[in-house]
């Protein structure tokens, strides 16, 4: 599976961007998927998950409220959509696949695969 975010950019305080995870592949509507982030000198964090299914969505406390995340398996997407966004949000942005559907979805090693990762800058 190979995994290509996009959607970043520049954005001020209180502004909203979309993000999207386009998936190779025909087995994606089977994996679970996740965003995280990592902001300069800090370790990366989990931000969002998605069942393969769609009916659970789980999230970092720090988004709960802002941040939605969705999939299209027609379109082999996943979509992190951010509303309200805060300086503190500025990051790279990671889209992961675990075709494993583990409970722990908040941790990195549950994802095989992953992008390559798209800038968010929040200018307050």
């Amino acid at each position: 599976v190979q995994l290509q975010a996009s959607g970043g950019g520049l954005v001020q305080a209180g502004g909203s961007l979309r993000l999207s995870c386009a998936a190779s592949g025909r087995t994606f509507s089977r994996y679970a998927m996740g965003w995280f982030r990592q902001a300069p000198g800090k370790e990366r964090e989990f931000v969002a998950a998605i069942s393969w299914s769609g009916a659970s969505t789980y999230y970092a406390d720090s988004v709960k409220g802002r941040f939605t995340i969705s999939r299209d398996d027609a379109k082999n997407t996943v979509y992190l959509q951010m509303n309200s966004l805060k300086p503190e949000d500025t990051a790279v942005y990671s889209c992961a696949a675990d075709p494993w559907g583990s409970s722990l979805y908040q941790e990195t090693r549950s994802y095989d695969y992953w992008g390559q990762g798209t800038q968010v800058t929040v200018s307050s």
